[in-house]
C-alpha cells in the first residue's frame, strides 16, 4: 500500500491572466457605442444642413470660432497630461502621477466651464434650442459631449481621490478604463469642432 505522501496529487489547472482586464474591456464596449451614439448625430447634423440652402440660417448668431479652438486646445492638452500621468503612474511615482492626473482633471474643468459660458452668451444672443434647427443641433451635439465630459470629469475626481487612498488605493490598472473614456472624450472633440463651429 503507498501511503498518502507517495500518491501524487493531479495539478490543478492554473488560470491564465487575462492580458486585458474586464473593466477595460467593458469600457471599450461602451466606447463603441459611444462612437456609433455620435455617428448618429453627426449624420443627422450633415443630412439637416444638405437639406437647407443657408448654413448657417440668416439671423442666427455666429459661433464664437477663436475661443472654442483655444478651448480645444486646453482639452488635448488634458488629454497629452493624462497619458503622461499613466506613463508615471506604470513606474510606480504615484505622487507625480497624481499630480499630472490633477492637473488634466484642472484643464478639463476649464474646458468644461468655459464651453458653459460660451453657451450663456449665446443664449443672451438669441441662439436657443427653439430658435432654428440650426440651434436645436448645436445644443443638442455639443450638449451630449458636454454631457459626456461631466460624467468622465465626475468619475476622473473619484479616481484621483482614491489613487491618494490609505486603504484600498486604486491601481493604475484600475484607473485605466475612465482614463479610457477621457481620450475618447477628448478626440471626439476636435471633430465636433470642425464640423459645428468651422
Amino acid at each position: 500500500m503507498f501511503a498518502a505522501s507517495d500518491v501524487s496529487q493531479p495539478s490543478q489547472p492554473q488560470r491564465a491572466k487575462s492580458p486585458v482586464s474586464s473593466g477595460v474591456v467593458g469600457m471599450l464596449l461602451f466606447i463603441v457605442t459611444e462612437v456609433m451614439f455620435f455617428g448618429a448625430l453627426i449624420s443627422a447634423y450633415l443630412v439637416i444642413r444638405a437639406g437647407l440652402d443657408e448654413w448657417p440660417p440668416w439671423g442666427q448668431p455666429r459661433l464664437p470660432v477663436e475661443t472654442t479652438a483655444f478651448n480645444t486646445l486646453v482639452l488635448l492638452v488634458s488629454g497629452l497630461l493624462m497619458a503622461y500621468s499613466r506613463n508615471l503612474l506604470q513606474k510606480n511615482e504615484f505622487t507625480q502621477g497624481r499630480r499630472w492626473l490633477g492637473f488634466s482633471i484642472l484643464l478639463g474643468t476649464f474646458f468644461l466651464i468655459s464651453q458653459g459660458y460660451e453657451w450663456v452668451e449665446l443664449i443672451k444672443y438669441g441662439l436657443t434650442i427653439s430658435s432654428s434647427v440650426y440651434g436645436g443641433l448645436f445644443y443638442l451635439i455639443i450638449g451630449a459631449h458636454g454631457f459626456h465630459v461631466i460624467g468622465t470629469l465626475a468619475f476622473l475626481i473619484y479616481a484621483w481621490k482614491r489613487l491618494g487612498a490609505s486603504v484600498n488605493p486604486l491601481t493604475p490598472e484600475g484607473l485605466l478604463p475612465v482614463q479610457l473614456l477621457w481620450y475618447f472624450v477628448v478626440c471626439v472633440w476636435p471633430a465636433l469642432y470642425v464640423l459645428v463651429y468651422l
